[in-house]
């Protein structure tokens, strides 16, 4: 019986869960708006059951939901449209509840914090975002939370820094694996000095599986880090250890971003939220530590080795 759905499958993070998933011999639902798109993703895997959703219709919510135990929640907009966050996350927790759904997972960012006053920042961290898409985010987690409080569905939140990993396209560091592999440019978003923090996505899933597992999880967020901190330039130098090839960089600031923004709404957006690369915001994953025991993270060093690899092939 399936007893696991991950609505918004496709993305890195579901890919990271499904792949745990298949190698612990658990069924699942992958849940999402196409369905060629879900079949060429999951239609190798005897344990996937697919289903598509129209967020729009409270009836496929539900059907999308019916079953199921644990519901985890990563469903993607647009960049330019996360005003869509809450109104997504309410018409899925209508549905799911419904839909007798016992507990979900909400895959969140750092994007509620605003401006880190702590380094690093625990859970405890008050949420003050300053931007948009900072204050779509935090509603969006108020109403994950605030349907456990009311004791609708049991609910988590878990939080991650910036991704990176084989084939994950939407990272800052994306474009230099490409360039590496194939002699172009990459294009980076700068200060690329500064500590940042990235998540090895193959790393996500085996935590967020047993996160779901795990009963004393729900009703708080957590943290999930990445393998320490790092900058850009790290990365790049790295890659070029590995690879004996110096790499061009083609290096973007916010003022750039914002004449870029003039013409193209992801370079806009991006602009808002820059202050990330220039104030490092770096997690705390201690609790996450006390409650599921040691976590396993992939040294960048071979993360980016592993990332390379997919790159040129």
């Amino acid at each position: 019986m399936t007893s696991i759905a991950l609505f918004g499958a496709t993305g890195a993070i579901g890919q990271s869960l499904a792949a745990t998933l298949d190698r612990q011999g658990r069924p699942y639902r992958v849940v999402g708006r196409s369905e060629a798109s879900l079949h060429q993703t999951f239609g190798s895997s005897p344990l996937a059951e697919i289903a598509t959703w129209n967020p729009d219709n409270p009836q496929s919510i539900q059907a999308a939901a019916r079953g199921v135990d644990t519901l985890v929640y990563m469903v993607g907009v647009n960049y330019w449209q996360f005003g869509l966050h809450p109104e997504l996350m309410q018409k899925t927790l209508d549905g799911a509840i419904a839909a007798g759904v016992r507990r979900i997972v909400l895959i969140g960012t750092v994007y509620p914090y605003g401006h880190a006053r702590t380094s690093p920042v625990k859970e405890s961290h008050p949420r003050e975002p300053h931007t948009f898409k900072g204050r779509m985010r935090k509603a969006q987690e108020d109403l994950v939370l605030q349907a456990h409080a009311r004791g609708h569905i049991e609910a988590a939140v878990l939080r991650l820094p910036d991704f990176y990993g084989p084939g994950v396209r939407n990272s800052l560091l994306h474009r230099a694996f490409e360039a590496a592999a194939h002699g172009t440019k990459a294009d980076l978003i700068g200060p690329i000095d500064r500590p940042h923090e990235f998540i090895f996505v193959p790393d996500a899933g085996p935590v967020l599986a047993r996160l779901i597992d795990t009963p004393a999880a729900f009703g708080r967020a957590w943290h999930l880090a990445g393998a320490g901190t790092i900058t850009q330039r790290g990365v790049v130098s790295e890659i070029e250890r590995q690879t004996g090839r110096a790499l061009k960089l083609r290096v973007a600031g916010k003022p750039l971003l914002r004449l870029a923004g003039l013409f193209n709404p992801v370079m806009r957006e991006l602009a808002e939220m820059h202050y990330l690369l220039t104030d490092p915001l770096i997690l705390d994953d201690s609790a996450l530590q006390d409650l599921l025991g040691p976590i396993h993270k992939t040294p960048y060093d071979q993360g980016i080795r592993a990332s390379l690899q997919a790159a040129m092939a």
